[in-house]
């Protein structure tokens, strides 16, 4: 029996349940779970969605300035892509630095 692909959401209102699934719980070798995260997050929420994730992350006491082994911020490598403008702009708001 094959296993059922989970259904992908693009824009709309995610539940809480939903943006819990992209909630770390473990380090994965050269980055923390807060790091791992929010770069998840990120590849594949809408920004509201993601504004929404930061939100429940910090709720939790996820580290939104959490840093990958080589010492780069998920804010700086989001920063450096040209689509990640507006979701730089939410982390910053959600306390990144």
């Amino acid at each position: 029996m094959t296993k059922k692909d989970k259904e992908k959401v693009f824009g709309g209102e995610w539940s809480e349940a939903q943006l819990e699934e992209f909630l770390v719980d473990q380090d994965y070798p050269g980055e923390t779970a807060d790091f791992t995260s929010i770069i998840r997050a990120y590849r594949h929420m809408m920004p509201a969605s993601f504004a929404d994730f930061l939100a429940l992350l910090k709720e939790k006491g996820g580290d939104v300035n959490a840093k990958n082994e080589a010492g780069e911020s998920a804010l700086a490598i989001i920063s450096s892509h040209s689509k990640g403008v507006e979701f730089a702009a939410l982390l910053k708001e959600a306390g990144a630095a």
